[in-house]
């Protein structure tokens, strides 16, 4: 299901027409990661994994959309923050990547 939800948040940024190449190259490389570290969060919090995947699908949407909402984007991004936060300790990287997608997501112009 995790798998599930990171391939439609990288088929947003492969189809969306409001990223440049770099944006969108830079966005799945930063996928990629959240992948195997999601993946491997699943295997020992896989409710906390699950929704991590879900801010960070809500917010691959809300800043590929064609009429963005800032609003909305940075309440999916805080979402997004905050369902890592417990994490800070045990799990530095993938709070690094969550936070790198979220700064990416959020300079995309809105």
């Amino acid at each position: 299901m995790i798998h599930d939800t990171i391939a439609r948040i990288e088929a947003q940024i492969r189809n969306s027409a409001n990223l440049s190449e770099e944006r969108r190259a830079e966005l799945a490389a930063l996928l990629a990661t959240l992948k195997a570290e999601v993946g491997e969060l699943a295997k020992t919090h896989g409710e906390q994994a699950a929704s991590i995947a879900g801010f960070a699908q809500v917010s691959a949407h809300e800043a590929t959309r064609s009429q963005p909402n800032p609003e909305a984007l940075q309440h999916s991004l805080s979402g997004l923050e905050a369902s890592v936060s417990e994490f800070e300790k045990s799990h530095p990287r993938l709070v690094n990547i969550v936070n790198s997608i979220s700064h990416t997501l959020s300079n995309l112009g809105i």
